[in-house]
């Protein structure tokens, strides 16, 4: 008896694709799962950055204000009191520590939602847009990474700091829950660092203009919109997770210097960054306030390294078995 051969899908086939993209992720998430080091450095990650987050709401944390000073209380050690002892104001070190990982995990983020947006545009637009168009935004990356990246963080933090600015300026936030000084911050360092970000993108979506389901999907009579957003930009989302996971810890050790070298966010306000500042001024008087912030921004560095490292692996086709 002859049996009828099943229906061939054709390559550009959307149920076929979605299907065969969550089929990715699942691998990509069962990988990423088998790696200690990366399940381990999320946990602690998500932890750290759900305490920093409801800092206020919980008693144990903030037991006092951040910015409440007692004078005759300066430089203790830890005690009952003060878990952390307190700094040169009497300020409890404890406090002010979730207070410090709260404003640089703000700056981290904030910072990566600025440069994927920027860094995906440009690199969409260069690799889409024609060869002219590419020429003029690559040459554009180029001058762009040219200048050395700390100097100019400070110019564009020094520019950013004038008056005029009525979004960014100093005084009461304009964005709810972010201060004009922390975003003058957040703005220096994502204009200097999109440039990764762009020439990722665009290699991912010049190699996948050639491949094989993009062409049968141009084929099929796709749209340029279309192809972009169903077949391209899925595919790019990974190269751009890991590069996001790398590029948060990179921030907040860029708020650190530029602290620690005397161009960070002015008093009252705490990132770790100024709280090693602050620290290293009076270590020898009281060294958990140098040790203290220096290991919080140590333990961030290693946990997004292990969970960028374990993305990397889980999302990189060459290591899937």
């Amino acid at each position: 008896m002859a049996t009828t051969a099943p229906a061939i899908p054709l390559p550009g086939d959307d149920a076929i694709l979605s299907v065969k993209q969550r089929g990715l992720w699942a691998q990509a998430w069962q990988r990423l799962v088998r790696n200690r080091l990366a399940v381990v450095g999320g946990a602690l990650l998500a932890v750290i950055m759900l305490i920093a987050l409801l800092a206020t709401a919980v008693p144990l944390v903030e037991r006092y204000d951040p910015g409440e000073t007692a004078p005759r209380e300066s430089l203790q050690g830890p005690s009952l009191d003060h878990f952390l002892g307190t700094d040169n104001l009497g300020r409890d070190t404890w406090a002010r520590t979730w207070q410090g990982l709260r404003i640089s995990l703000q700056i981290g983020v904030g910072t990566q939602i600025i440069v994927v947006t920027i860094g995906v545009l440009i690199g969409a637009a260069a690799a889409l847009g024609g060869k002219w168009t590419d020429s003029l935004l690559m040459r554009l990356v180029d001058i762009a990474y040219a200048f050395p990246d700390l100097l100019a963080i400070i110019i564009l933090k020094a520019v950013l700091s004038g008056r005029g600015w009525p979004i960014i300026g100093d005084g009461d936030p304009q964005i709810p829950g972010l201060s004009g000084e922390v975003l003058q911050v957040i703005l220096a360092i994502s204009l200097v660092g999109w440039v990764t970000v762009a020439r990722l993108v665009r290699g991912q979506m010049l190699s996948l203009k050639e491949s094989d389901y993009v062409l049968a999907a141009r084929a099929i009579g796709a749209s340029q919109r279309r192809i972009v957003f169903t077949h391209m930009l899925p595919n790019t989302m990974g190269p751009i997770i890991v590069a996001v996971t790398f590029g948060i810890p990179t921030a907040i050790y860029a708020e650190a210097v530029l602290a620690i070298i005397g161009f960070g966010l002015e008093p009252p306000t705490a990132s770790l960054g100024t709280l090693v500042y602050d620290g290293y001024i009076y270590f020898r008087a009281n060294e958990w306030l140098l040790t203290v912030p220096a290991a919080s921004i140590a333990i961030l560095m290693l946990c997004f390294t292990f969970l960028g490292d374990g993305l990397r692996d889980a999302l990189d086709p060459r290591t899937r078995r």
